[in-house]
């Protein structure tokens, strides 16, 4: 027999900057959700971001779209945090850090008070580590608070690869692993083309002489685009939006999908008391399981490594 809570999926945004609009569109234009709440400090932005997805309620599936205040935590079936600080002219990243540390670790306080049966989803930059400021301030089990992650640079990856190969990019199966920043890595171990390994299909395209170098180029193309478009106009938005909504239907429907989302280990990979990304099953309350997948020594020194950046970064927030 369905409750009432499976049958209504509410998800509550909070922060109506670029991302969390964008992301409201793209959940409002899937059908995913029932009710989407945008919470923001500033009551302006958020009361225009509302009205002007709320004109667009004839167009979407059947959907409410409201502003809403912390009392619709108590409950939603997810709470995804994209609020945070940008950095100002002359203050450290650091002191950046330490600021989004506050903002997280307030909202997610401040959402476990309100008793949400939900998930916890971490947006705002430096995503790894504000997941592990949200699980803490929290309480809550490693399972119901996640992290956006890998799951975007892992779309990247596949886009990539595909224009690479001239293969469809559903056809694609690769991901990116460890911090969502400079210390990420492709697991190239756990790269498919059309079913099989990349080393197998390789020689089969015919598309590149020395694959080593075209590796390392295409990685580099993907650690890099969010640097280029930021470049290019201010910040990145419309493909985050996108990969928010595949991690929100992985937790609406229960699907169990494997994304590579922001987690804490407890062992897994030999790593204790950190968050990164790694293969993990998505489903009604989050992750369901951490794939401990067999990776290759090199990539298994290259998570260590992330995980050592992770370390030292949340060691500067707890000094605060």
């Amino acid at each position: 027999m369905t409750n009432a809570f499976e049958k209504k999926r509410k998800v509550v945004v909070v922060g109506a900057g670029a991302v969390g609009a964008t992301y409201s569109y793209a959940l409002a234009q899937s059908g995913l959700a029932d009710e989407i709440v945008l919470i923001d400090r500033n009551e302006n932005l958020v009361k225009g971001q509302v009205l002007d997805l709320m004109h667009g309620l004839p167009f979407f599936p059947t959907v409410i779209i409201r502003e809403g205040n912390p009392v619709d935590y108590a409950d939603a079936n997810l709470v995804v945090i994209t609020a945070g600080s940008a950095q100002k002219p002359g203050e450290t990243r650091l002191e950046l850090l330490q600021k989004n540390a506050r903002i997280v670790g307030d909202i997610s306080e401040d959402i476990a008070s309100k008793n949400c049966p939900g998930v916890i989803l971490v947006v705002t930059n430096p995503v790894d580590v504000l997941t592990y400021v949200a699980l803490r301030r929290s309480g809550w089990d490693r399972s119901r608070v996640i992290g956006s992650g890998t799951v975007l640079d892992s779309a990247r990856f596949r886009q990539i690869l595909s224009n690479h190969c001239g293969i469809d990019v559903h056809n694609v199966h690769a991901y990116i692993l460890g911090e969502h920043g400079d210390s990420e890595f492709a697991a190239w171990s756990m790269t498919h083309m059309a079913g099989s390994n990349i080393d197998e299909f390789c020689p089969l395209c015919e598309n590149c002489g020395d694959w080593k170098l075209e590796r390392e180029k295409i990685f580099q193309q993907v650690r890099d685009s969010a640097y280029h478009i930021i470049n290019y106009m201010g910040a990145t938005h419309f493909a985050v939006g996108l990969a928010l909504v595949r991690i929100t239907g992985a937790i609406l429907r229960g699907e169990n999908s494997v994304l590579t989302v922001s987690t804490m280990l407890k062992g897994e990979f030999g790593l204790e008391d950190v968050c990164l990304s790694v293969p993990c099953l998505v489903s009604h309350q989050g992750i369901s399981k951490v794939l401990n997948t067999k990776l290759s020594s090199l990539e298994i020194e290259a998570l260590s490594r992330s995980a050592s950046v992770l370390k030292e970064a949340i060691k500067s927030i707890e000094a605060d």
